[in-house]
């Protein structure tokens, strides 16, 4: 007896086929490591710093949680890795307040640059690029980081040559003082270069 025919649509509707998705794994979270204090260090031994900054040399976790409430202080695990670990007789509470402040002062320091992009055509009109030019400037005055770039298409990839030309002419028709980040590069669509300012 031979095998029954089956039409496409009936082939389809009995197999089925799964998508395979494809996620971009997420970025994992920053954990940061806690201070273990007091009765939270476990290593036996310690390396302690007394609260004016003398190092006590080492000790047993026993003497050193005496020694911090001598000195109305908390006892902080400050190098947990270090064997064996330092701990220092400090207030916590100022610590964090002192750490959160250092946090602060590093996050305003770190300045996002953003990178803008002036896009050229070969046979762009001079008054357009006047334009393209004036914006240029604009974003290197703000501390922007530009990305110039002349886009060749059909049989304007044969003129490399000059194409090349009217971007290094471009970009030295800028006023404002710059120097190259990237120097002009040949790219997939035409020449490209990057500036920032000086």
């Amino acid at each position: 007896m031979g095998a029954i025919p089956i039409n496409s649509t009936q082939f389809l509707k009995k197999i089925r086929v799964r998508r395979r998705r494809h996620n971009r794994p997420k970025p994992k979270a920053q954990v940061k490591i806690r201070s273990r204090l007091n009765e939270q260090i476990l290593a036996p031994q310690v390396v302690v710093i007394d609260i004016h900054g003398e190092n006590r040399g080492t000790m047993d976790i026993a003497a050193a949680l005496t020694l911090a409430k001598e000195q109305e202080a908390d006892l902080v695990e400050v190098s947990p890795l270090a064997v064996p670990p330092v701990c220092k007789v400090t207030d916590f509470g100022k610590l964090q307040y002192r750490q959160s402040k250092q946090d602060q002062q590093q996050k305003a320091k770190q300045k996002k640059i953003e990178t803008k992009g002036i896009r050229l055509g070969f046979r762009t009109d001079t008054h357009d690029l006047l334009f393209k030019r004036m914006q240029a400037e604009k974003f290197l005055g703000k501390g922007s980081k530009v990305r110039v770039e002349i886009v060749l298409r059909g049989r304007e990839k044969a003129m490399h040559d000059k194409a090349r030309g009217n971007l290094e002419q471009f970009l030295k028709g800028i006023t404002i003082p710059h120097r190259f980040e990237e120097e002009i590069k040949r790219g997939p669509t035409g020449f490209n270069a990057l500036i920032v300012p000086e």
